[in-house]
């Protein structure tokens, strides 16, 4: 009898201990579940039914025809490569040129903390800003030009070649995010530990060696980070190439990505349906590149 009451007792300690918890926890759990759980569920309906907007929303269940319609539809795969590319060349050299400007900074050069905020200047302007003032580098009559006319060189036409307007995009924004990851790295740089590099010194290792068998490895886990927060960032790309092709991907489609897809896809087409099958595929691609990075990069992190 004596236990059996202890029981009820513990029971209800323990019921009410979780009830405390789940009440602190309750303001997260809603904002959560309103603003991510319930959308994620809301996108995998719209997925799958052929949405109508005028005159009333209206929905048609078409089962997986919007993700098989994606297998047809040129523009995905011509917005997958742009993307892909896009991704391929940004992330590397952000990355490269972050850790450089980090070590640079971490090695006591005079008048560091003016360095760090010159560079640190194109990640706090708003990114609207930024693509306006490269776009007017890059026009005919824009600062690249005159400064290539001024020289006796021939001009170019940046905005207008295919080839060329996404290479645009790219430089802009390993200018500008590349600031944002030397921070990142430049705190992970002071953690490392001075002794490592005064034993180094002992051994006859100049600053190259250094760099190559201690920083960089003392690093591994911040790199993986940069990379992988890198890769989301840029396979979200959507305001520069909306700018720069006032909404259409152009020229010929050479700045069209996925993101900006999706936006044509729902907003000018009125396709929510196809839009959402398009994001599920961006949110795939996205998922699988992480955890191959992590397979290959982060498992001894």
């Amino acid at each position: 009898m004596v236990e059996a009451r202890r029981w009820r007792r513990n029971a209800k300690l323990h019921l009410g201990e979780n009830l405390t918890a789940y009440g602190f926890m309750l303001p997260t759990i809603l904002v959560l579940g309103i603003f991510v759980v319930l959308p994620i569920l809301y996108a995998v309906f719209l997925s799958l039914h052929k949405v109508r907007l005028l005159g009333g929303i209206e929905y048609e269940f078409v089962g997986f025809r919007n993700f098989s319609h994606l297998l047809e539809d040129d523009r995905v795969w011509i917005a997958l490569r742009n993307t892909i590319e896009y991704v391929v060349i940004v992330v590397p050299s952000q990355t490269i040129l972050a850790l450089i400007l980090a070590v640079t900074l971490n090695s006591g050069i005079r008048g560091k903390n003016w360095w760090r905020i010159l560079y640190f200047l194109p990640t706090v302007t708003s990114s609207a800003v930024l693509t306006l003032i490269f776009m007017w580098i890059y026009n005919s009559n824009g600062l690249l030009n005159n400064f290539l006319a001024f020289l006796g060189l021939p001009t170019y036409n940046w905005l207008g070649d295919p080839s060329v307007a996404l290479k645009g995009i790219m430089l802009m924004n390993i200018w500008s995010t590349a600031p944002f990851f030397m921070v990142i790295y430049l705190a992970a740089l002071q953690d490392i530990s001075r002794s490592l590099y005064e034993a180094a010194e002992l051994d006859g290792a100049n600053p190259w060696q250094q760099l190559i068998y201690i920083t960089i490895p003392m690093l591994r886990p911040v790199t993986f980070f940069v990379l992988a927060m890198g890769i989301i960032g840029t396979f979200q790309l959507f305001d520069q190439s909306y700018i720069f092709s006032n909404g259409n991907g152009g020229p010929n489609n050479a700045t069209l990505t996925v993101v900006l897809l999706i936006y044509q896809a729902v907003f000018r087409n009125l396709q929510m349906g196809y839009g959402a099958a398009i994001a599920f595929l961006l949110a795939i691609i996205i998922i699988t590149t992480t955890l191959i990075q992590r397979r290959f990069f982060g498992e001894k992190v």
